[in-house]
């Protein structure tokens, strides 16, 4: 299978409308059944939708206006490497929260990505008002 920057973009797109509209269900609609989505480079990975799900299930009580964007920076048979951003008002503290990281998707096909790894920093600044 030969994905196309196109497929890329699409399922990106689809991804960040999962956060900014805290969707668990769209999100593990995104990733194949056996699928491994692994947060950081040394964490356990979420296995599987259901596994996507739970640790979605957090966003939307977590994350408040919460933006996404991305430029996805190569394409190679099922592969993909991507830069991302993203923000949000953490709910708990109103602290905001800056990510910036990088994707390496593997998929099974246009539409499902069988392995996610990211790595990402995080910026995060509570307002003195």
């Amino acid at each position: 299978m030969t994905l196309t920057p196109n497929d890329a973009e699409a399922w990106l797109t689809r991804y960040g409308q999962a956060w900014t509209q805290g969707d668990p269900a769209l999100a593990a609609s995104l990733f194949s059944e056996d699928c491994r989505y692994y947060e950081t480079p040394y964490s356990e990975p979420f296995v599987g939708r259901d596994g996507v799900r739970r640790y979605w299930q957090a966003v939307p009580d977590a994350q408040r206006d919460v933006r996404f964007g991305f430029k996805v920076l190569a394409v190679d048979g099922d592969a993909v490497v991507a830069h991302w951003q993203a923000s949000f008002v953490r709910v708990s503290s109103g602290a905001q929260v800056a990510l910036d990281g990088m994707f390496l998707l593997e998929f099974a096909d246009a539409s499902q990505c069988r392995t996610l790894r990211e790595w990402w920093h995080r910026s995060e600044s509570v307002s003195s008002t």
